[in-house]
């Protein structure tokens, strides 16, 4: 019903502005999206009769927007006796031509010939054709075959078919699907490492081999032996067979790496949907060969738009050459050749296009693949591996950074097993402490560690200035001007322990001049950073690198996108070495940075283990005095009003009324009348058990180690808890086992049960006691699972015995594998292929990311935002309005949302799903495959409520993953705004036409005008990332909420519209700002939270900022909550930050867990403190007893302040002087002078205690 109600929005993915073919008509129409048939096409004309129809050929991605198509089906199409169309990817790829080509041969005549683009059946698109399917099976014979000899009779065959029966014609001509090109070199085959390269047959017919020659010559030139084999294709499982053979068991052809330049996944289509792809049979292809395999690109575009683009690559070549083949753990190289045009055919009336090497990226895919070889066929003791660990801020206290992960004990355990596997190390630290010791009592990136602690290494001045020197001009003339030159060797920061090197990562620079952070979205890496790198590859010699934890910040330092030149700085920095990067499972989008942008193998690693925050302290104390409460109601009235004083007591003692809905922080709850007291204990008791079932870290991961004990215990309920294809989930089943009628994920805790239930002894009174009890019988179930017990705890149902057997026979065994992280790394610094796995949040319903270990991978940009995920953005549309409304009691007209790219890979497109259903747009998904081909308008009758206007900002991710998602939403609003809707009802149009005549009135043109009044998708500039606060935050170089402001605008005033083309309008952002009702930031996971991040207050935070800034007055903040699926949730910033700092930040339970894990530990205490700073430095909606609750918990209670002396003096240091700041900046501001006085002592006494290790000499001889 909705559909047919729905307006067609006519979007087009993966087009660039409205191409006209100008061509005359023919009998004979040849329609395809592959150069190589029209380069053979054009070749086989010369072997037609003189008196042969005229053919026009016609590349399909000339006919990508509506009104080419239209326009060539009017003028060419219309009047072909012949139309033989070959489409690639099925019908979705050209829904819209095929239906217009249809309706055309309906009035004409023609004859129309529908075949599949390559060699996978498609009978749905077969039977599109005029023929019988027997003929129609001939003719994609010939392009299956292919070859100049094949196309001359598939010619002849259409013509015989549409023309005239008087042209005659073969069979189709047998060819190999797999050959040896036969490239002559003089190496030795048997003396030689040699190399493996894949490319389509169809080149090789076409005589396309330019690329494939300049790419088998430079590895001659490095010694290696190019072993090139062409094939049809890599999905039929006889043509894997032979590469097989070929690759690994001929002598003359036993390869140490295989570069590949063929398209796509070696999986079938419908295996790749997101929903199907972890259930789809592995290819044995990669596993067989053992082998490195570099994926290399062959441009589908010119080298002058590549040259131009800062994205690299078209969002087509990023679906078939970096996203698809990232699901086989390919790794991802450069595009070496680009189309160019060969010459124009008369005949055709087409130009024929060839690929055209590009020298510089030939020689750096060769310089990798010798790299590769090198430390393939290296002994194991004599390769050399540094272990990268990032330090942001550049404090420390703050060295080994990793998200959820324990990087120092992580580090440990590396070396352990590098030693146990035959690499030559020294003087290993003994534990955690002495490692970090050794670390920080070196030189490292803290300003107090400069001339006062020795250099173990440097890069010499001279070595660094003749390899600046064979840096590209323009990129010594952008360094040089920036930080002009270097004058003295460069100190590298890092302990060697034989052939290991851990280093620290060197600043981006934006400590060296904090104005920077204001103006310098872009900012060019620093000659240290640079040398930093050059040292590793030169002096130290490294055969691989290892960046360990999420996540460093060479993948992010300036340049293209993906596909990157000389001219982009992770290529200067990191060079052709191969590259290993331990990465959380959890986070595809900012892994995938790493793989397209540095040729990264990820290791994905487990997320930490996961719990229930339970009740502690005040809160387990308020919850006893509300069941005595409601005992009282029916035992002991009398008892009520101690009771309420002392319930009232408690929630001003610790600070909870602005937390429990419906009282106000200045109300007394002795003052209510009895309907407002029962909404009062009600709300209270809601609270409470939502707290107590929020999910939180139990301490962190060491790569390579499965959790233990409790941890892993409440690991797997954690996982099965959530329901997933085939099964309901873990307490669902444990609550229909015992016939209980409500949902344990969605239903409303505070229900009460009437009766009152029993759950096996207990009596539950309201949904949230038996929740208690469901997840207490989990607790026993999966304890006496892993004691290898009977299961007893529970009642005898089928679903459960399915739950529990999933969790025996799937879940567990996964889990246990985790120590396949660790054999993962050692098998890649071996030179081994990693195999890939889908990547996600395990705890909300993607259980198949286990186990861990693999080369993970994101999504098919073309099926977002799936169809889950719009069941849920729409339900999360849905819910935010409804809380807007009823805390405002109108609608809201305004939004902006931030945008991230990972989030968006993990979800399948939640949060742009949710942007589409609050302006009234919904997707339209193409069939089998899926795919998201256009949007459909909602009608107002259909929605009954207005509509929203949203803007959104975009993470620089985001951008340049998602280009065909930023043009959905661009042109869903150019379509909103088009519509005659009531203006209080189509905010959106409404403010296009008011805001199109102000621009005109300040002298735009009229075109001008309407292109600035749409725009609403906003980031950061072209080749930069980030929102700019986190290095003002740190460097404390603001004064106010304002400035931070400031800085957001200057990072977030691009603006991006069709296909991610980004320009600089800061009038148009403030204009967006100006209007600003709501600032909204969603989760979809609980492994981590907003307290967590930096990038929560920086787009969040700074979103506010600098709408402050503007209206001069702050916008409501939501947060929303999306971890469980089915019932999305929305909170006040204010809210959702309570929640954290109650169930998470001073709780008992985490503080224990990060106690476990030492250094970190500490770290992971100081961090949250920086972001609760942070967050409220740009919203100022933090509560003062927060700031109190955390000095009281960390670092004035005995045990946790001598643990943090213990591992990390200067974390102690720093959290005291990051709350005294926030004293002096009026953050914090009802606080007893003897705590702050308590507060410096500690900071002074931490200070003694750091500047008497600066400049010892650890224990171990280092260089």
């Amino acid at each position: 019903m909705h559909r047919l109600a729905a307006i067609p929005g006519g979007w087009t993915p993966a087009t660039e502005g409205v191409i006209f073919v100008e061509q005359s008509p023919a009998p004979i129409v040849f329609l395809t999206a592959a150069d190589t048939d029209v380069s053979a096409i054009a070749q086989a004309r010369a072997f037609l009769p003189a008196d042969f129809p005229a053919v026009r050929v016609v590349n399909l991605l000339q006919l990508q927007q509506q009104l080419s198509i239209d326009t060539y089906a009017e003028s060419v199409l219309a009047q072909a006796q012949v139309i033989l169309l070959r489409l690639l990817g099925g019908r979705s790829y050209w829904s819209y031509g095929l239906e217009v080509v249809r309706e055309t041969v309906e009035r004409s005549g023609a004859t129309l010939i529908v075949l599949p683009g390559d060699n996978q059946p498609d009978l749905d698109l077969m039977s599109q054709s005029a023929l019988p399917l027997a003929e129609v099976q001939q003719g994609w014979q010939y392009f299956l075959e292919g070859g100049v000899a094949n196309l001359a009779n598939a010619l002849r065959w259409a013509a015989h078919q549409g023309v005239s029966p008087r042209f005659s014609y073969e069979a189709p001509q047998r060819i190999p699907a797999v050959g040896r090109y036969p490239f002559l070199t003089a190496l030795d085959y048997a003396t030689t490492p040699q190399v493996g390269i894949l490319f389509y047959r169809a080149h090789y017919l076409a005589g396309n081999l330019a690329a494939i020659d300049a790419l088998c010559q430079a590895l001659c030139d490095r010694s290696l032996y190019p072993v090139p084999l062409f094939v049809t294709s890599l999905r039929d499982a006889e043509i894997q067979a032979e590469i097989v053979d070929y690759f690994k068991y001929q002598p003359e052809s036993e390869i140490q790496v295989l570069i590949n330049t063929t398209s796509f996944s070696v999986l079938q289509p419908l295996a790749l949907q997101r929903e199907a792809i972890a259930e789809a049979e592995p290819s044995q292809l990669w596993q067989l060969l053992n082998v490195p395999v570099l994926q290399v690109i062959l441009s589908g575009g010119s080298l002058e738009s590549w040259q131009q683009d800062w994205r690299g690559l078209s969002p087509r070549d990023v679906a078939m050459n970096v996203a698809l083949p990232e699901v086989d753990g390919r790794i991802i190289t450069r595009a070496i050749s680009f189309k160019a045009t060969q010459g124009w055919n008369p005949a055709l009336e087409t130009d024929v296009l060839g690929y055209q090497p590009l020298p510089d990226r030939i020689q750096f895919v060769a310089d990798l693949a010798a790299n590769w070889v090198k430390l393939r066929t290296k002994p194991t003791c004599d390769r050399k591996v540094a272990l990268i660990l990032a330090n942001y801020p550049t404090r420390n206290g703050r060295i080994a950074n990793g998200v959820g992960l324990d990087t120092p004990a992580s580090c440990l355990e590396i070396l352990k097993a590098l030693r146990q596997e035959g690499y030559y190390l020294s003087d290993l630290p003994e534990d955690v402490d002495q490692l970090i010791q050794q670390l920080t009592t070196g030189i490292t990136n803290d300003p107090e560690t400069q001339g006062l602690n020795p250099i173990y290494q440097c890069l010499s001045h001279e070595h660094y200035s003749a390899w600046f020197q064979t840096l590209p001009k323009t990129v010594q003339s952008a360094i040089q001007t920036r930080w002009g030159q270097p004058e003295s060797n460069f100190a590298i920061a890092g302990i060697q322990f034989g052939n290991v090197f851990i280093g620290i990562q060197p600043a981006r620079g934006y400590d060296r001049d904090p104005a920077l952070n204001y103006h310098a979205p872009d900012l060019e890496p620093t000659h240290d950073y640079l040398a930093f790198y050059e040292w590793l590859r030169s002096d130290f010699g490294a055969d691989a690198i290892v960046h360990v934890g999420k996540h460093g910040n060479l993948e992010w330092l300036p340049g293209k996108s993906l596909a990157l030149s000389e001219q982009c700085y992770p290529e200067i920095a990191l060079g052709p070495l191969p590259h290993f990067y331990p990465f959380i499972v959890n986070d595809p989008g900012e892994g995938s940075q790493a793989k397209r942008r540095s040729q990264a193998v990820i290791l994905d690693h487990l997320t930490p283990p996961m719990t229930r925050a339970e009740l502690y302290g005040g809160l387990q104390k308020l919850e006893s005095l509300i069941d005595e409460y409601y005992d009282a109601q029916t035992l002991d009235p009398k008892r009520l009003p101690a009771i309420r004083d002392r319930i009232s007591q408690l929630i001003q003692q610790d600070h909870l009324s602005a937390e429990i809905q419906g009282l106000t922080p200045d109300q007394d709850p002795r003052q209510l009348d009895p309907d407002q007291l029962a909404a009062l204990i009600t709300n209270a008791d809601r609270y409470l058990c939502e707290l107590k079932e929020s999910q939180i870290r139990d301490g962190l991961h060491i790569f390579g180690s499965c959790p233990q004990g409790r941890q892993l215990r409440d690991l797997i309920i954690s996982i099965a808890r959530h329901p997933t294809a085939g099964r309901q989930g873990l307490t669902r089943a444990i609550a229909q086992a015992y016939g209980l009628e409500f949902d344990p994920l969605t239903a409303d805790l505070a229900s009460l049960l009437t009766p009152n239930l029993q759950v096996q002894s207990h009596c539950c009174r309201t949904v949230g006691e038996a929740v208690e009890q469901l997840e207490a019988i989990a607790a026993d179930a999966i304890d006496q699972l892993l004691q290898g017990q009977a299961i007893t705890t529970v009642t005898d149902s089928i679903e459960l015995q399915a739950e529990l057997d999933w969790i025996e026979q799937s879940l567990l065994p996964n889990l246990r594998q985790t120590d396949q992280e660790m054999t993962a790394l050692l098998r890649g610094l071996a030179g081994h292929y990693i195999p890939a796995g889908p990547s996600g949040a395990p705890t909300r319903g993607r259980p198949e990311v286990l186990p861990t270990g693999r080369n993970f991978y994101a999504v098919d940009i073309r099926s977002l935002p799936t169809e889950s995920a719009w069941d849920v953005g729409r339900k999360a549309a849905d819910r935010l309005i409804e809380a807007y409304t009823q805390e405002q009691g109108e609608y809201p007209q305004t939004l902006a949302l931030s945008l991230w790219g990972t989030a968006t890979m993990r979800t399948g497109g939640d949060d742009l799903a949710e942007a589409m259903a609050l302006i009234g747009v919904q997707p339209v998904w193409e069939g089998s495959s899926r795919r998201v081909i256009d949007f459909e308008i909602l009608p107002l009758s259909l929605l009954q409520r207005p509509r929203v206007d949203v803007t959104l900002r975009i993470s620089g991710f985001f951008r340049d993953a998602f280009p065909n998602l930023i043009d959905l939403f661009d042109q869903a609003i150019a379509a909103v705004a088009d519509s005659d809707e009531p203006e209080d009802w189509n905010p959106i149009a409404a403010k296009v036409r008011q805001e199109t005549k102000s621009w005109q009135q300040q002298g735009l043109t009229l075109e001008q005008a309407q292109r600035r009044s749409r725009y609403r998708v906003f980031g950061s500039k072209p080749g930069a990332y980030g929102a700019g606060l986190q290095g003002l935050i740190e460097s404390q170089n603001w004064d106010s909420a304002d400035d931070l402001g400031r800085a957001y605008l200057n990072w977030s005033s691009y603006a991006y519209s069709g296909q991610g083309i980004g320009q600089p309008e800061p009038e148009a952002f403030t204009q967006r700002l100006q209007q600003l009702q709501i600032v909204l930031q969603n989760q979809d996971n609980r492994e981590h939270d907003l307290l967590d991040s930096d990038d929560y207050y920086q787009f969040q935070g700074g979103l506010a900022a600098a709408t402050a800034l503007i209206q001069g007055q702050q916008p409501q903040l939501y947060f929303g909550d999306h971890s469980c699926m089915d019932n999305p949730r929305v909170r006040s910033l204010q809210q959702e930050i309570a929640r954290v700092y109650r169930s998470r930040v001073i709780n008992p339970k985490w503080i224990e867990g990060a106690m476990r894990h030492g250094y970190k530990g500490a770290f992971e205490m100081a961090a949250t403190l920086d972001f609760l700073f942070a967050y409220d430095a740009t919203t100022a909606i933090v509560p003062d007893y927060m700031y109190q609750g955390v000095a009281e918990t960390y670092l004035l209670d005995p045990k946790i302040q001598a643990f943090i002396q213990t591992h990390n003096p200067l974390a102690l240091r720093d959290m005291a002087d990051r709350l005294l700041k926030a004293h002096q900046r009026d953050l914090w501001q009802q606080v007893s002078p003897a705590l702050l006085d308590q507060l410096r002592s500690l900071s002074l006494e931490a200070e003694a205690d750091i500047e008497g290790r600066l400049g010892s000499i650890p224990d171990n001889k280092l260089r």
